[in-house]
């Protein structure tokens, strides 16, 4: 594993290489050791801060065999074995950003006993996440509402109610953004907003 020293722009044209291998060949080489490096020196932080002991996974797309990935993450959460059913947090980027999210994606299986508790504080919530975060609803696309637009009640109602319904909440950070090329001001940023994201985190412990 590498030292993270920051992003380059090479990193984020990585998502415009044509076909499967080509493509997962410089996202391993490239981005995943960023991404491993940036989530293991969060790890300790964000363990003292949700009191859960975090494990870090990076993203391995293993069961592509045709389409190349349009993102790449690391996730924390708290089983070293997997992460996807638990509440976690993320770093990744999409060809355009970078992002770093709090996430309750479709795979969990109390998501929607998860959208019950967040219905029970969301005037709290509403108050609790900074105007400048954004929410989706989905992490497969790359897009995302301010906390001053969205229209948290529906996105919460969708959580308890569709299938395939997911919920994030966290910061893009556009590629051209000089804070990815400083490597100490980059990961206190991370720790900043997953300090902001926490109440999120700690409400999946009324489940």
């Amino acid at each position: 594993m590498t030292d993270f020293n920051g992003f380059t722009q090479e990193d984020f044209d990585i998502f415009t290489i044509p076909g499967l291998d080509a493509r997962m060949e410089k996202l391993r080489g490239n981005i995943s050791p960023k991404l491993e490096a940036i989530a293991v020196e969060l790890a300790p932080a964000v363990t003292t801060m949700t009191g859960d002991e975090m494990y870090v996974h990076v993203a391995k797309h293993a069961r592509r065999s045709k389409n190349p990935p349009n993102d790449t993450w690391a996730a924390l959460a708290r089983n070293n074995r997997g992460y996807k059913k638990l509440p976690h947090f993320q770093i990744g980027l999409w060809e355009t950003h970078l992002f770093i999210w709090f996430a309750m994606i479709y795979e969990n299986p109390v998501k929607q006993d998860y959208a019950e508790v967040l219905k029970k504080h969301m005037d709290d919530i509403k108050k609790q996440i900074p105007g400048n975060f954004v929410w989706s609803g989905d992490h497969t696309k790359p897009d995302a509402t301010s906390h001053n637009e969205v229209d948290l009640d529906k996105l919460v109602d969708r959580l308890a109610n569709v299938k395939k319904a997911e919920i994030l909440c966290g910061v893009n950070i556009d590629r051209n953004d000089p804070i990815l090329t400083k490597p100490n001001e980059f990961l206190q940023m991370c720790e900043d907003t997953f300090q902001k994201l926490e109440p999120l985190y700690q409400y999946t412990k009324e489940l």
